[in-house]
């Protein structure tokens, strides 16, 4: 599609063109989610509920770390002390259907920003076009390694602090399985749409909304919102925030830097066109 045609389409159009790579997008998430559906127990098993098991590579490191140091921790313990129950008639049937689905958006997530990108793309300049052939590639990556950040740092730091935070002896954790399951999901598809922050950022540096130097004087503001964000997608444990923190505070001084790096070329590039 030339850049003549993007012009000469009306807003209909527009809606036309959106409504097929929305298609697109939604059959790459249900093929891939009725794939994952068949291999629903695997899934279950060696990934939902792995975090339930005192094995989890984050508890055995973390308890190595505590031991190290001398400090008594319940990364330590034999067992989580929290049970996974159904109350529903069809609340495993609906547990393996959205997990499914989950499951199909974050695999197919590459294929998502593709079609997104590929809506967007006609209405750039062939130089813009060619200084974000990357992005795809990029934007996948930091949402992978945010799905990985959420599922091994958040999600059990979250499931070993609630599981042995108690009122009292008398009550037991009998957690119902949409529950457990909303936890890992919200802690996965969360961290890896924070993730995407650095790409946000570059955009929104390219269509002026944001510089360097707004971001530098908002940092303290920034600093006080990661934490928020941290409080909100972690337990209310001062290190687990922390942890969490960490990463996103790093991800926002990269932000800095890409934000930086955006407005240096366009200022190389409007001074060549003088």
């Amino acid at each position: 599609m030339t850049k003549k045609n993007i012009n000469e389409m009306s807003f209909l159009d527009h809606l036309e063109d959106l409504r097929w790579h929305l298609i697109r997008i939604c059959m790459a998430i249900v093929i891939i989610a009725t794939l994952a559906f068949i291999f629903s127990r695997f899934i279950f098993d060696q990934i939902i509920f792995a975090p339930l098991e005192m094995n989890f590579p984050t508890y055995d490191f973390l308890c190595r770390g505590a031991t190290f140091i001398g400090v008594d921790t319940t990364f330590c313990n034999e067992e989580v002390p929290m049970i996974i129950q159904n109350r529903t008639m069809a609340g495993q049937f609906s547990a393996d259907i959205w997990t499914a689905i989950l499951g199909g958006f974050i695999i197919s997530f590459p294929y998502v920003i593709y079609q997104l990108w590929k809506f967007v793309s006609p209405g750039l300049h062939e130089n813009e076009r060619k200084h974000s052939r990357g992005f795809i590639i990029i934007s996948s990556i930091l949402f992978f390694i945010g799905v990985l950040f959420g599922y091994y740092i958040v999600t059990p730091l979250s499931i070993n602090f609630l599981a042995n935070y108690s009122v009292s002896t008398t009550v037991d954790n009998q957690i119902d399985i949409s529950s457990y399951i909303a936890l890992v999901r919200s802690s996965a598809l969360a961290s890896g749409l924070i993730f995407e922050l650095p790409i946000i950022i570059y955009f929104f540096t390219r269509i002026g909304l944001v510089t360097p130097e707004i971001l530098r004087k908002y940092r303290k503001y920034a600093l006080v919102i990661v934490l928020v964000l941290s409080a909100i997608i972690t337990p209310p444990d001062i290190v687990s925030q922390i942890i969490v923190a960490i990463p996103i505070l790093v991800l926002y001084q990269v932000s800095i830097y890409i934000s930086k790096v955006v407005v240096r070329n366009q200022k190389r590039k409007e001074a060549k066109n003088v």
